[in-house]
């Protein structure tokens, strides 16, 4: 293995891990302050991409199709908060994995009956093709820089908009006392579809920004929304800061561990036996990573201690 293909690997492991940490940012603001387990963000993720490719390809704009991404999964974010989740804040977690479970379905037959049964394809924007020539004579694709560079300013705006703006202070209220915040007279309503227009966002811009690098079909969030859920538990339920780790740590590992596992398994056996191996193990090593995390700290790296 050489230096460039490691340092290619650690780069497309970052990437993946500030994508995750789109999904899981807008997740871990769902769940902490609205305590709302919402198995439908997949589905977001899934209309922010399917909005983007269709606006893409009508308009020929990147940047129009990133919006349109921002602003279908929002609009449908609230729409569900509205007609559905705002039913369901006072049932308990059975109930709204049954009905978010059912909104998967809503969504994805939904899409279908709109957009048809193949895939959509999302082309990288013609000012970020090409590769960039970093440090070290490696070359790395543009849009693939372009999306971390993204990632981290997002980032940088969820920090600046959790604690240094009035919705930031509430936010970070609703996880600690709803009750009492909304006695004091702020419209808890209207934040709890505030928040959910913005987890919903987050959701539909990452699926809009990995369409040029993956195909848009139907039921493509399911998988992310797994791997979203392992970054919040990592991270810590309700936190920002753990899901930006949390996401960097997942991606990471999954990257790295496909990479060295099958190399380890060949200094033991045959490259047909080490490659089985290390695909399988590879496949476990977010969930023993999430296990590991959770025996030395039960509530995530910057979850709340019990």
């Amino acid at each position: 293995m050489t230096p460039i293909l490691f340092a290619e690997q650690v780069l497309n492991g970052l990437q993946s891990g500030v994508m995750l940490f789109l999904m899981a940012a807008g997740l871990t603001l769902i769940f902490g302050v609205m305590g709302l387990i919402n198995l439908a963000h997949g589905a977001l993720f899934m209309v922010g991409a399917f909005a983007a490719a269709s606006v893409a390809g009508a308009t020929g704009s990147f940047l129009l199709a990133l919006v349109a991404a921002l602003a279908a999964a929002a609009g449908a974010g609230a729409m569900v908060e509205l007609l559905v989740i705002r039913r369901l804040y006072d049932r308990d977690h059975l109930d709204q994995v049954l009905a978010t479970f059912a909104l998967i379905l809503i969504f994805s037959e939904g899409t279908r009956w709109l957009f048809g049964s193949f895939p959509l394809y999302l082309d990288v924007p013609p000012w970020l093709g090409g590769t960039v020539l970093l440090p070290g004579g490696i070359e790395y694709p543009t849009y693939r820089l372009a999306l971390i560079a993204v990632g981290l300013l997002v980032a940088a705006g969820l920090w600046w908009l959790n604690t240094c703006t009035r919705l930031g202070i509430r936010i970070r209220a609703g996880e600690n006392d709803r009750e009492m915040i909304a006695a004091l007279g702020v419209d808890i309503g209207k934040l709890y579809t505030v928040v959910f227009a913005l987890g919903a966002g987050l959701a539909g811009l990452a699926g809009a920004l990995v369409g040029p690098i993956q195909s848009v079909q139907v039921g493509m969030g399911e998988p992310v929304l797994i791997l979203a859920f392992v970054v919040i538990v990592i991270g810590g339920i309700g936190s920002i800061k753990g899901a930006l780790v949390g996401g960097l740590l997942v991606g990471l590992t999954d990257t790295l561990g496909r990479l060295l596992l099958p190399a380890l398994f060949r200094l033991f056996t045959d490259p047909a036996s080490a490659a089985s191996a290390g695909s399988a193990f590879a496949s476990m090593a977010i969930y023993i990573l999430m296990a590991a995390v959770l025996i030395w700290r039960p509530t995530g790296l910057y979850g709340a201690r019990a």
